[in-house]
């Protein structure tokens, strides 16, 4: 029993001790952790960005200014007095770091306008931290309105000379309550109508086989995305209609048989119309032969009235008629305005006879 008793004493003796050395070395390595702490010195933390105000382009149009770039070069200027190796660590509160280090890029695409700040956090690996942050302020800049489109509607085919032509643009988009304006400009031939607007008609006449060329100019929209088009037609020259016969200043007599000849020949051509051109030799002479000559091709010889045309050319030296035949889509002849001189004074009288009756 009392062998047993003095083993129970020692081995409490032993714990004790051991228990004791364990406490004495927490002590020990509690006092070493607190020396180093108070040794240690948090690092010189200041964060920097080349740029505090970053103007953001628009997402659909045009932007009016100049948008600067979307991502910043934050730079983490960091000294540690005990000079330990450093662990950067960043947070933001919109967009997003882009790299790791004392020198990383935030990227702000597609954020919304407003104020961000970006922090970070600098551990120099012996307990002590630094912290420091910046911020940006995010604007958009102003939008222009979508630009409109527009297109021209050039005839199709190839139109005749002397056939009216009609241009039509279209323009379509832009902002709402575009209020467009049409300026119309053409090479060749007059617009008849429609200036101003959308649409216009060209007058064709006597353009056969030349290059009309239409341009169409739109203001009343922004100056960055005015619209222009064009569009170019070449009307087919229509065939001339033929001279029939031109004869001078005859007996009436003579000139009924050249003009039962013209009547013959309008006859046999359908659809055909007869130009009567008459230059006189002193005023009023070229309009009493021409309304002589269309009573007898129409109570003598039957023409109708609607097949016959006339015009009077002015004076010349002599008189001088000219009988034309104009073919269904053939140009109408016109008066040949050279040679002519002012007319006289009087009136016409009627053409001397030249085959005098002999006296018995």
């Amino acid at each position: 029993m009392m062998i047993l008793g003095r083993r129970a004493i020692i081995g409490a003796l032993v714990l004790l001790v051991a228990c004791m050395g364990l406490a004495l070395a927490q002590q020990n390595r509690t006092q070493n952790n607190r020396a180093r702490t108070a040794a240690c010195e948090p690092p010189v933390l200041r964060l920097s960005a080349p740029t505090r105000v970053v103007m953001l382009g628009c997402d659909n149009g045009q932007t009016l200014g100049t948008p600067t770039a979307s991502q910043i070069q934050l730079n983490a200027l960091a000294d540690d007095p005990q000079n330990n190796a450093l662990r950067y660590q960043y947070s933001t509160v919109g967009g997003r770091i882009v790299g790791d280090g004392a020198n990383v890029m935030w990227d702000l695409s597609g954020v919304q306008p407003g104020t961000y700040t970006a922090t970070v956090e600098v551990d120099n690996n012996c307990g002590c931290t630094a912290f420091a942050s910046t911020s940006v302020i995010v604007r958009k800049l102003e939008c222009a309105p979508p630009c409109p489109t527009l297109a021209i509607d050039c005839p199709t085919g190839t139109p005749e000379e002397g056939t009216p032509v009609t241009i039509t643009a279209n323009l379509a988009g832009g902002a709402p309550g575009l209020r467009p304006a049409y300026n119309w400009s053409i090479t060749n031939g007059t617009i008849t109508s429609g200036q101003g607007t959308s649409s216009i008609t060209i007058d064709t006449r006597g353009l056969g086989g030349q290059t009309i060329t239409a341009t169409l100019d739109v203001a009343g929209v922004p100056a960055a995305c005015r619209p222009t088009a064009t569009c170019s037609i070449t009307p087919v020259l229509r065939p001339q209609a033929p001279k029939f016969d031109e004869y001078p200043d005859i007996n009436f007599n003579n000139e009924k048989a050249r003009l039962d000849n013209f009547a013959i020949q309008l006859q046999q051509e359908p659809g055909s119309i007869g130009y009567l051109i008459a230059y006189g030799a002193r005023a009023g002479q070229a309009q009493d032969r021409l309304k002589r000559a269309m009573d007898y091709l129409v109570n003598s010889r039957g023409i109708d009235t609607g097949r016959l045309r006339t015009i009077e050319g002015g004076c010349r030296g002599e008189f001088m008629m000219q009988l034309w035949i104009a073919p269904t889509g053939a140009a109408a002849p016109t008066a040949d305005a050279s040679g002519t001189v002012p007319c006289g004074s009087g009136r016409s009288q009627p053409a001397r006879r030249t085959n005098r009756q002999r006296r018995r």
